[in-house]
């Protein structure tokens, strides 16, 4: 527990984050837990008030976070944070410089996410269950894999977020950006069978798109432990999470366009950098896409 001079800043700050920024629950929570943990930290360091640690108190508190075996990338996150909560206190006339500035995350690698294969795609989203819950589980994954979703922005999805004349779906993604997907023939089926028994699984006026059998939204909990049963059930030999669907797309999509800009506005990411980490073509391709492309490479006839 946090002595109250370090906790009314930081539950400041998250009213902030929710209020102004609109951030979701979820990154909110995220927050709240690391600078809690950081706030720890520096309260066993004899310091009681953020205003008063200076770039070496937080150096060393980093040198502590790293102690705790933390993965890189998570130390990073934890001090993104503590330099966006003093840039809050700067503004907010707290302080007069900002001293997390000049921390420096350790280095990371960049672990490339791994994608399934067509081939077994295809076996997972053939689905033969009929049942009301079987064609919500398969609407869901089909759309995942349709339009490249993250996990909140379809537990998010209402009835009047999807136009099934224009196979088109509005989404809410980070930052309460909004954005409009395709989704395909496939998608589209399974969508229409599902919606067709919806109502078999909520109350009359329900909003949500998917709904779990207690008739309201379905939490993202749920949808994760479905995907758990579809892979065993479908015989997919990998752990089976929506990110792996969400990259899949991204990936199958920058395999056959080539365009990395369109699939950063479909996944809807901020910067392109991310998207080029996100997404990878294998060697090979490569090779192929630059073999058939560059002048120097092409043989002569």
């Amino acid at each position: 527990m946090l002595p109250d001079s370090l906790a009314r800043p930081v539950a400041a700050y998250l009213h902030y984050l929710a209020s102004e920024r609109r951030y979701s629950p979820a990154t909110i929570e995220g927050y709240q837990r690391s600078l809690n943990q950081q706030g720890e930290i520096l309260t066993k360091m004899g310091i009681s008030d953020w205003c008063k640690a200076e770039l070496a108190d937080l150096r060393q508190l980093a040198m502590r976070l790293n102690r705790q075996k933390l993965k890189a990338s998570s130390i990073a996150n934890k001090l993104s944070a503590l330099r966006s909560f003093y840039q809050y206190l700067l503004e907010q006339g707290k302080m007069s410089a900002n001293p997390a500035r000049g921390l420096i995350a350790p280095k990371q690698g960049r672990p490339l996410p791994k994608n399934l294969d067509i081939d077994t795609l295809t076996q997972l989203l053939n689905i033969d269950d009929e049942t009301p819950l079987g064609r919500r589980d398969s609407a869901m994954m089909e759309l995942f894999y349709a339009s490249g979703l993250r996990l909140a922005e379809l537990v998010s999805l209402d009835v009047k977020d999807i136009d099934l004349k224009r196979r088109e779906l509005k989404v809410t993604g980070k930052g309460r950006k909004q954005r409009l997907l395709p989704f395909g023939q496939k998608a589209l089926l399974a969508l229409q069978r599902w919606l067709s028994v919806r109502g078999q699984l909520c109350q009359p006026g329900e909003q949500a798109l998917f709904v779990s059998v207690r008739q309201q939204r379905i939490t993202t909990r749920a949808v994760q432990q479905r995907l758990t049963v579809w892979a065993k059930r479908q015989h997919i030999g990998s752990h089976l999470n929506p990110h792996k669907l969400r990259h899949s797309f991204a990936t199958h999509m920058l395999e056959s366009s080539g365009d990395l800009r369109v699939v950063q506005e479909l996944l809807g990411h901020a910067n392109l950098s991310t998207t080029q980490i996100y997404t990878h073509l294998d060697f090979q391709h490569l090779a192929k896409v630059y073999d058939a492309a560059h002048p120097r490479a092409k043989r002569s006839k």
